[in-house]
């Protein structure tokens, strides 16, 4: 199962608090000879970022 659930600091505008999230867990696997271990870190940094600001009411059309 991908989304497991966790503990997890939530920082509202009254101060943190710590709640149960879904946590995903991301992985990359490459060739080292190809590709910088730091340009894979920053590429799943991004792709993580975007994920975790996606906004399910946003209209797709």
């Amino acid at each position: 199962m991908p989304f497991v659930k966790k503990p997890a600091v939530i920082e509202t505008e009254f101060g943190d608090t710590i709640g149960i999230r879904h946590m995903m867990f991301l992985s990359l696997s490459y060739d080292h000879r190809i590709v910088d271990g730091s340009l894979g870190g920053s590429f799943l940094r991004k792709v993580a970022d975007y994920l975790e600001q996606f906004d399910v009411n946003r209209n797709l059309l």
